[in-house]
């Protein structure tokens, strides 16, 4: 047995591959992310022993964290949509707003039924509000591709002007709605699992498979690291963005659709109010760099569920609301901080510094003995 408890000893072969196998998974981009969330949960479960716990009533599955995926989901589907603009060097502020105007829209659809119940209604609510969300990830690709406009003003339009639209779809009014098919989008259940889950579950599937298993995530990744040589090469790059855009605006309105749904009432004042400061969070902690390129699906997914159950860590251990926040932010720093190469290998080099051997002594000089030299003479 090793002095580490490993069960290897010095020279044994095992050690060398248990420690190529460590240096992997240290090196991984989704290590700090999966250290940081398991942290966070053994924080909570610390404060609150329950907070694991999942209780079955009358075939749903209740719990801290059903909670906590459930309340995800549309953070983790405008994030989805927001990694694969930043992957090309973008960014869509308006992700909000396009939520709020497509739950609007459908909302006001369901409220001029005469049967708010049918599943016709509603359906036809949700084909309207994702046209919208289209439409409005359009606007932004054709500001940004076709008319060059850098992104973050582009998107900064809609963001504002968003919201006024939004209200005026809901004629400055909160449109309460009584659809129990319309609100089974968020509070609805299915194997024992919110639906909201499986809506989030299955969008990420779709990009994943798409942008994984085609050239398209390729296409994008060189868009994003030099779309000039991305053009020269033969792919157009304009399109692509295009894309992105649209694909963005979507993944926004069904967002809007689990917002509006939750409460049964669209609010544009407020619905998805900031949810595109919290999606960049989630892209940039899940490690996909703004500087465009390479990014991460999966890390995306585990930057929102780390905003969440941060946020839930927040309400559970009754911090002042107005001190929340910056205990958010604190936290957030501290992840991208642990996050960051360069940060890393300062601490390094200061940890091998904290441990540099003492310097040898310097000899003294001695004083010749009277007897040594009368013997030498």
């Amino acid at each position: 047995m090793s002095a580490d408890g490993s069960g290897t000893r010095p020279g044994d072969p095992r050690a060398g591959q248990l420690g190529a196998v460590w240096t992997r998974i240290y090196h991984h981009q989704l290590f700090w992310p999966v250290a940081v969330l398991v942290a966070l949960l053994v924080l909570n479960v610390s404060y609150r022993p329950s907070f694991i716990s999942l209780t079955m009533l009358q075939g749903h599955l209740y719990g801290s964290i059903i909670d906590i995926i459930r309340h995800a989901a549309p953070l983790i589907l405008v994030a989805l949509g927001m990694t694969l603009v930043i992957a090309t060097r973008g960014i869509d502020l308006s992700v909000g707003a396009v939520a709020a105007i497509a739950g609007a829209m459908a909302c006001l659809h369901i409220s001029k039924q005469e049967d708010q119940s049918s599943v016709a209604g509603v359906v036809v609510a949700l084909l309207l509000g994702v046209l919208v969300a289209l439409a409005c990830g359009l606007w932004n690709g054709v500001l940004v591709a076709g008319m060059g406009i850098q992104p973050i003003i582009a998107t900064l339009i809609l963001m504002v002007a968003g919201r006024g639209v939004a209200q005026l779809i809901t004629s400055g009014q909160i449109i309460t709605i009584r659809s129990p098919a319309y609100a089974a989008i968020s509070t609805g259940y299915w194997l024992a699992l919110p639906i909201a889950i499986f809506i989030a579950a299955a969008v990420v599937a779709v990009v994943a498979l798409v942008t994984r298993r085609t050239a398209l995530g390729l296409i994008i990744e060189s868009v994003g690291g030099n779309a000039e040589a991305s053009r020269l090469a033969g792919i157009r790059s304009r399109r692509f963005i295009l894309l992105v855009y649209m694909v963005c605006g979507l993944c926004a309105g069904l967002a809007g659709f689990m917002l509006t749904a939750d409460i049964s009432a669209a609010d544009g004042n407020n619905a998805g109010l900031w949810i595109e400061l919290d999606a960049i969070l989630a892209v940039v902690i899940g490690g996909t760099s703004l500087a465009g390129g390479r990014f991460s699906i999966g890390g995306t997914v585990l930057g929102a569920l780390i905003i969440q159950t941060l946020t839930t860590t927040v309400y559970a251990m009754n911090i002042d609301p107005q001190t929340s926040l910056l205990f958010k932010a604190i936290v957030v720093i501290i992840v991208c901080l642990i996050q960051a190469p360069a940060f890393r290998a300062r601490i390094a080099r200061l940890a091998r510094w904290g441990r540099r051997p003492p310097a040898p002594p310097t000899p003294a000089a001695t004083t010749p003995d009277l007897h040594e030299i009368e013997v030498a003479s």
